[in-house]
Order: C-alpha cells, then sequence, then structure tokens
C-alpha cells in the first residue's frame, strides 16, 4: 500500500456549496444511468427480436446479452481515458464531456434501422453505439462522485456520496418507468415505434444536465494541486504502480454488488417472462417498486457508514449477498406475485443498493488526490466489467442450455460475494477521516 498523507479537511462551512454541487452531479448521474439502463430494458424485452432475430428464442437472447457485455468491457476504457484527462485537466471539464458523449449515442439508438429493414448493419450499428454509450459512462461516473467526494466534510462523506449514487436507482426508476408506460401499447405498435420513446427521450435530459453540470466550479482538492503544480504526468501508470493495492481493492469492492444489478433489473426480466411465464408489465412494475424502496436504503446506508463505519456496512451487505444467492431463484420460482416483489426488494435493496451507496466515499477515500480520478474509474470499471458484463449472458446461456437450471448462477453470485468480502476486511477503515494527498 502506497504512503500518503492526509489533505486537510473541507470544513462544514462548504456544506451549501456542496448541496448545489451534490443536486448537479446526481442529476447529471441519473442521466447517464437512465441512458445505460433503458438499453439493459430493451436487450431483455425487444433487441432480440428487432435486431437478433432467430428461431432459436435461446440464441437470440444470447446475442443481445453479449452486446450488453460488450457495454460492460469497453466501461474501464473509459475510465482510462478520462481518469486520465480527470487527473491532468479537471473533474468538471470531463463531466461535461462524457454526458455528451453518452447522450449522442443512445439517442441515436432510437433511430436506428432494425434488422428487417437493414439486415446486419443493424446489429453493427448498435455494437457501435452501444460502445460509444460504455466509454461515456466508463469516464462519467469517477468524475461525478469526485465533485461531491472532494468536496464534502470528512464526517459526512458517506452520506453525500450516497447521495450521487442516487442518480442510478432513479435513473434505472425512471428507466423501466417509461418502459412500462410504452409496453402497454399493443405488441405491433411498441415493436414498430415505441421502444424508440425512452431512447429519443434522453435528448430533454441531456440538455438540462448539460445546462446544471456546466455551472460547476472545480474540486477544492484538484484546485490545490493544480496551483501547486503536482499534476501527475501519467496519473493511470502511477494508479498502477504506486496504488496497484488499492487498485485492486477497488476491483474487489465492486463485483459483487454489480452482479445482482446485472441479474435482478436485466436478466430477470428475460427469466421470469420466458422462463416462467409471468406477465411482463408485472416484472417491470415489481423492478420499479424494488428501485423505489432503495432510494431509501442507500441514503440510510451513506449516513449509517459516516457513524458506524464504511466496513461495518459494507461487510453486512456483502454477507447478505452471500447467503442469499440461493434463496433467491427458489422464491422467484414461487411464481407467487408477492413473493416475487418481496425477493426483488431486498435483493436490490440489500445486495445491490447498500454497497453500491458507498462506493462514492470508500473508493475514493484510498487513492491520493493527483490519481483519485485515474484509480477509482478502473477499479470501478474493471469490478463492473468482470462481475456485471458478462452476468446476464452468463445467466441466460445457463438457463437456456441446462433446462431451466439456476445453481450456477447462485453459485457465481456466491465466489463473487466472497471476493468482495475479502476486499473489505483487507481495506482500511475509512471513515471520517481525512482523504489522502
Amino acid at each position: 500500500m502506497s504512503d500518503a498523507v492526509d489533505e486537510p479537511d473541507v470544513s462544514y462551512r462548504s456544506v451549501v456549496p456542496t448541496t448545489k454541487v451534490v443536486i448537479a452531479s446526481a442529476f447529471g448521474t441519473v442521466v447517464e444511468w437512465y441512458d445505460f439502463f433503458i438499453y439493459g430494458t430493451a436487450a431483455a424485452l425487444v433487441f432480440g427480436k428487432l435486431f437478433f432475430p432467430s428461431s432459436d428464442p435461446v440464441v437470440s437472447t444470447i446475442a443481445v446479452f453479449s452486446v450488453y457485455a460488450v457495454g460492460y468491457i469497453a466501461r474501464p476504457l473509459g475510465g482510462i481515458l478520462f481518469g486520465y484527462f480527470g487527473d491532468r485537466i479537471g473533474r468538471r471539464s470531463m463531466l461535461v464531456l462524457t454526458l455528451l458523449l453518452m447522450g449522442f449515442g443512445t439517442f441515436l439508438v432510437g433511430l436506428l434501422p432494425t434488422y428487417d429493414q437493414i439486415g446486419i448493419l443493424a446489429p453493427i450499428l448498435l455494437v457501435i453505439l452501444r460502445l460509444i454509450q460504455a466509454i461515456g459512462l466508463g469516464g462519467e461516473w469517477g468524475g461525478a462522485v469526485l465533485m461531491v467526494a472532494e468536496s464534502a466534510p470528512a464526517q459526512r462523506r458517506g452520506l453525500f456520496g450516497s447521495l450521487v449514487q442516487l442518480g442510478n436507482p432513479i435513473g434505472r426508476l425512471v428507466a423501466t418507468g417509461i418502459f412500462a408506460l410504452v409496453s402497454q401499447l399493443p405488441t405491433s405498435d411498441f415493436l414498430a415505434w415505441g421502444w424508440r420513446i425512452p431512447f429519443l427521450a434522453s435528448a430533454m435530459l441531456i440538455f438540462v444536465g448539460f445546462v446544471i453540470r456546466y455551472q460547476l466550479s472545480e474540486t477544492p482538492a484538484f484546485e490545490a494541486i493544480r496551483k501547486s503544480r503536482q499534476i501527475s504526468k501519467n496519473p493511470v501508470l502511477e494508479a498502477l504502480t504506486g496504488f496497484r493495492w488499492e487498485t485492486a481493492l477497488a476491483v474487489g469492492l465492486k463485483v459483487t454488488e454489480v452482479a445482482w444489478v446485472g441479474v435482478l433489473t436485466v436478466f430477470a426480466v428475460s427469466y421470469l417472462t420466458k422462463q416462467l411465464g409471468m406477465n411482463q408489465a408485472f416484472v417491470l412494475e415489481a423492478i420499479t417498486l424494488a428501485t423505489f424502496v432503495e432510494l431509501f436504503a442507500m441514503p440510510l446506508a451513506g449516513w449509517l457508514s459516516d457513524y458506524v463505519g464504511r466496513k461495518t456496512i459494507y461487510i453486512a451487505g456483502t454477507l447478505f449477498s452471500i447467503f442469499f444467492a440461493f434463496p433467491l431463484f427458489w422464491l422467484l420460482e414461487t411464481r407467487d406475485p408477492t413473493v416475487v416483489v418481496l425477493t426483488i426488494i431486498v435483493g436490490v435493496s440489500c445486495a445491490q443498493g447498500i454497497i453500491f451507496a458507498l462506493h462514492a466515499s470508500f473508493m475514493p477515500e484510498l487513492f491520493g488526490t493527483k490519481v483519485r480520478y485515474s484509480g477509482i474509474s478502473l477499479g470501478f470499471q474493471l469490478g463492473a466489467a468482470i462481475g456485471g458484463g458478462m452476468t446476464p449472458l452468463v445467466a441466460a446461456a445457463t438457463v437456456g442450455w441446462s433446462g431451466g437450471a439456476t445453481w450456477p448462477i447462485s453459485l457465481m453470485l456466491t465466489i463473487l460475494g466472497i471476493i468482495t468480502l475479502t476486499a473489505v476486511l483487507k481495506t482500511r477503515e475509512t471513515a471520517g477521516r481525512n482523504m489522502r494527498v
């Protein structure tokens, strides 16, 4: 572990401007995650039919989730690219650029011709736009959380960070909600044009997000190293060498949470509707309700982490994810509406929400200011690629080729949970401490 001293803490007088930063960062993050999640929902509902037609629905589903995986695999590239410039030029400018990049990729998906219209070119263009989306998100997250983490007082960093992370469930809530609305259309209309509405609507959100983020100032921590001329010449390389242990820990901290969100909000839509025969609108409504509950669970987790410690809350969420991995599918397979809804709510809030809420404080506290954007982006996005990108794909392939067996998925979730638990136990407690220089 690299040696580093603590930087001067931001006083409580910064709470008012921090609130403005939180709102601006969170709104932009809502837009980014909305863009990302509407693709995941569309992948489960329509892309197989429109862009990857096949006489075998299993093959079609696997093809769609392969493109979904490509998006996750490309996110580390965005983390490296924008992490480098975020540590060299500043956090604010990268926030604006990544928002526009991802919005551009999302909007154009809504204009794409389908396979029936232009043949093989349709899925190729879909993959390209998915890559643009993923690169934008890969750089956006690090900048958004650092705008808050580097401005917030140490004693409230967990709470403020969790508020920025609310962009994830709010974006998912809006994405799932709008798909729930358009899915009420007649099937022919939904497949013809209804599915395009969520993608085209992102243009309005991008504009508002751009206006809000453009007004932000740079973080005090970055301004301090810029004035002292301590900017790293190669922050990505320095993060991988001087902070290699912290980078590895950040990867481990991420892999479990992202796997659960992939299983519960992407794969579950396909599994519950196609394998278990449950109503599509009901499944989307269940995920919407679970996401709404998560909006309260995440700030609670962030607030508690400021008082009892990041590690305590993180360990609690990780242990739950390990012990709930097998009961998850046992409960879903009951097909009982009440049981299914409660299972999704508990899984989303406890196995994903509690852990995800702490990423915005726990990860930045591991790195020094000169490489913080690069370090957290690498750790977060590599962990996302490992734990999240392949999860829906592996899950769909396992269920399709094993005649419906889900125990390999549960085993995978258990193994990832053990990896994250190990990473947490190897990490120092950071709650209430000044951030490293």
